[in-house]
Formats: C-alpha cells, structure tokens, sequence
C-alpha cells in the first residue's frame, strides 16, 4: 500500500522518508484498524466454543452422533487447544507474534471452512482439531501484540479495557448467534461464520500488524505432541469405557498409551534445555495445588454447561435460540463476580476463605441441579446458572491469584499458560467421564414414554458426579492451600482469556 509524503512543520514536503521513520505515522494512521482486528480475532476465538455448544443436538442429528461421542466435537477442540496452547505461545517468541497469530488465524479459519462442509462426524472432530490447533497458535499472540502496540498509561488501559469487555462479551454472543443461525439457516453456520471474519482478519491483520522481535531458541515439538496425544488417549478411554466397558482392549490400551505418553512427556521436559512446561513449576505446594483445585471446579462446570444444553432443548424442547438465551445469565455472572472478587472480596477477605467460598456456590448450584425433572421451571434453571457462574467467578480469581505466586518473571508466560492448559484439560477429563457416568446410567433406557424420566435420572446422576469434582476441590484446598496464601500482586497482562466463559484476568493495580 502506497503512503502519501509527509509534511514539515515549515509546509514543504519530503517525498523520500525511511521505512523506521514512516513506521510510528502508519501506526498511528491503522491503530483503530488494528484494534479491530486483534478484538475481532479473539471474539472469533470466544465466540466459537458457545456457539458450538448450543447446536450440539442438531449436530448430533444431523451427523448422526452418538450420546457419547458428541462430547469430542468439544473435546477435539479444547484437548488441541489446550495441549498446544504453550508450543504457540512458544512459536509467538521464536517466530515473531504476527507471523504466528497470521499463521493461526488461517488455520482456524480453514478448520472453520471444513468444519462446516463436513458430511460425516470424524470430518467435523477433524476440523474442531484444526480449530484447536489455529487458535493456540493466534490466541497467545493476540494480546501480546495489543500490549506492545499501545504505550503504557491510559491508551493501553482503554485497550486493555475494550479487549476484556469483548472477552466477556464473547461468551454470551456466542450463545446467542449459535442459537439464532441454528434455528434460522442450520448448524453448519455456527462454523460457517467463521470464514468471512477469518478471512477480513488475515488480510487487515497482514498490513496493520507490526512484527516482533524473534528470538532464538528451539520448539519442544516432542513434549507438545507426547502430552497433546497422552491426553487424547485417556480421555478417548474414559468414554470407550461407557460404552465398551473397562475391559475391552481398546479402553485398556488408550488408557495405557496415554500414561505411558505422558511418562515420556515428564522425561523429555526434565531432559531438555528449553521445555514448554519448566516442571519447577509443579514443585510449589501452592500454586500446583490452586492449579488442581481450578481444573476440579472446572470439569464439573464445563459438564454442566454440556448437559443442560441438551437437557433445555430435548427435553424441555427450547428451540435452539430460547436455549442460547437462557444460558446467558452463566456468562453473566461469572463476569460480574470475577470482576466484584478482584476489586473487592480479595481487598477484604482472606484467599483461602475466597476460594472456599466460590467453589461452595458451585457445589450448591450443582445439588440443586441434581434435583432437576423434566418439568422444572426456568426459576430454578436461571438459580442454577447464576450460582454456577458466581461460584466459578469468586473461586477462578482467586486461585489464579494462588497460581502466579512466587513466580519468577522467566516463567510467568510458562505459569500463566499453565493456568490455561490446566483448566482445558479439567474441562476434558471433567467432560468424558461425565459422559461415561451418564451413558452408564441410561444403559437400559427404554423407549417411549419412560425414556424421558430415565433420562432426568441419567443427568441428575451426571450432576451429582459433578458435585464430587467441586467436593473434591473444596477439600484439596482446605487441606492443602496454606491459611496465609501466597498471592501474585499483579496477574500477568498475557495470561490469555479462558476460551469457552471468557473469564477476564483481574489486574491489580493498587
């Protein structure tokens, strides 16, 4: 793109300038256009996972899917994501942030195109698994790249700002837009719409972005694809086992690769010089326990959210719009208790007891959800939402806290990630034994009209499983977190958005 010549103060011009002398004018001229595109980009990101869980029944229609592998078209995604969220973030350093973020964003938005083209269920995982792999790539880099672009003080703070907002915004829009294209054109929109705003991201991003300094250094491409892949293979296991039992060969063998895989993870990061995962950092009592706590509350909240999509649209028949409506107060009050506990509970009250406090909500939200029928009113649905999400939001803040402590600034990016990856993979395990427990408990479902009560108790048994995870959570905490918690003073600005709630990193500038 030709850039006009620059005029003197004294009004005469000077045709010939030089590319570093051109470069601040030219950010200043595209800054508008480049906060669009890193906004844009990580809404695309949010946006995907709620939309995606709101069509889940007409996928499983259309594709015919069945109960128990309709989970992967989640868990294809959050397992690549989450497995390869380090390696991209790593590829951000080594490769240069624009490159990597260009780079994921093209991928996601190929996964988008294919996703919705798919005409059997192993196109569509594979393309939730492209998804995956696009968006560890481009969601590291993102807010990176808005942070070094924007001078400390108040034009960083508004753009910190506006990018939390869409964060938090992107939850419920997701929900919402999932639901309308559902039920106006087809499923197949919810990946769809991806493409054209892939698409315009690229391009804009490819004259507005600025390239970052590379670094050198090597990728530990074999820890990225041992855990990636041992992960996959005991959560492909824990769902072969509601279905073809805890002794056919293939549950025992994927569960055996994937311990044995994640063993050799373990020796490779001990081994080489430049590990995604520093296991120094497993080795502080305390943020390794608040990573442990958060991936618990998070495997029974991500269950939740799976099963009560199909709960309101199969049983209590909400057509897929009303159903993305109803969710909203979950977002919403994750958002809104994350921001009062960062401003406000952590000032005033003990960690410990602000852990406690938010993973109990939890807990009461999901015994309530195990009193569930198929006639319950929304009353008790919107009840159950909104203590979900004020739970996860009093308790995530907090833990995250935990979880920076004593970090030394070479690993924050590292421990900041792990944050990420731990939540991914609660949601991932959370999700597939939820799903094993829930096929076991409907195994002799009859058809007619004693389906539907066999189904009410197949979820009512799922969310008191859940109800274990939380418990479990509440007593790691109280057992293992220390009265005087270690905290991080301020929580690192590139800890990324959590992809599927859009919880928002409180930063605490006191």
């Amino acid at each position: 793109m030709p850039s006009p010549s620059l005029s003197r103060p004294g009004g005469s011009q000077s045709p010939v300038r030089s590319p570093a002398a051109g470069r601040p004018a030219r950010r200043r001229e595209h800054s508008a256009t480049f906060l669009a595109v890193v906004l844009t980009a990580q809404l695309m990101v949010v946006l995907d996972t709620t939309i995606v869980n709101v069509a889940l029944p007409h996928i499983q229609r259309g594709l015919h899917f069945s109960a128990s592998s309709l989970s992967w078209v989640l868990n294809a995604y959050i397992l690549t994501f989450g497995g390869l969220l380090l390696l991209g973030a790593r590829a951000g350093d080594l490769l240069g942030r624009r490159r990597a973020f260009l780079t994921g964003i093209a991928v996601f938005t190929v996964g988008s195109l294919f996703g919705g083209i798919a005409a059997a269920s192993w196109m569509l995982l594979a393309a939730r698994a492209i998804q995956g792999v696009g968006a560890a790539l481009a969601a590291p880099s993102a807010l990176s790249l808005l942070t070094t672009a924007f001078p400390e003080g108040g034009p960083r703070d508004r753009a910190i700002g506006l990018y939390t907002t869409v964060s938090a915004a992107g939850g419920a829009t997701g929900l919402v837009a999932g639901g309308l294209l559902t039920e106006l054109v087809s499923w197949r929109w919810v990946m769809f719409v991806n493409v054209p705003i892939g698409v315009a991201i690229w391009f804009l991003g490819r004259v507005v972005l600025v390239e970052t300094p590379q670094r050198h250094g090597r990728f530990d491409l074999s820890g990225a694809m041992t855990s990636t892949v041992g992960m996959t293979a005991i959560v492909f296991g824990l769902i072969e086992s509601g279905t073809a039992g805890w002794t056919d060969a293939r549950t025992l063998g994927a569960l055996a690769a994937g311990v044995a895989l994640l063993a050799v993870f373990v020796r490779i990061e001990r081994r080489i010089e430049e590990p995604i995962l520093p296991l120094r950092l497993l080795s502080h009592p305390a943020r390794t326990t608040a990573n442990g706590a958060r991936g618990l509350v998070y495997a029974g909240m991500y269950g939740t959210f799976f099963f009560m999509s199909q709960f309101l649209q199969d049983l209590q028949h909400y057509s897929p719009l009303r159903a993305g409506v109803a969710f909203l107060p979950l977002p919403a009050a994750v958002f809104l208790s994350s921001q009062l506990t960062g401003r406000v509970l952590v000032r005033r009250m003990p960690q410990k007891t602000v852990m406690l406090s938010g993973i109990a909500l939890a807990a009461l939200s999901l015994i309530t959800a195990s009193r569930l029928h198929a006639g319950s009113s929304y009353r008790m649905i919107f009840v159950i939402l909104v203590m979900l999400g004020m739970g996860s939001g009093v308790s995530f803040v907090s833990l995250t806290s935990a979880s920076l402590a004593d970090v030394q600034p070479s690993d924050a990016g590292a421990a900041s990630g792990l944050i990420n990856v731990t939540q991914q993979l609660g949601a991932a395990i959370g999700l597939a034994v939820l799903v094993t427990v829930f096929g076991s408990a409907t195994h002799h479902a009859q058809i007619g009209a004693q389906a539907a009560s066999v189904v009410v108790h197949g979820l009512r048994v799922v969310f008191g499983v859940g109800l274990l995870f939380t418990v479990a959570a509440m007593v790691t905490v109280a057992t293992l977190i220390p009265r005087s918690v270690p905290t991080a003073p301020v929580i690192d600005l590139d800890m990324e958005m959590d992809p599927v709630f859009a919880e928002v990193p409180v930063v605490d500038v006191a």
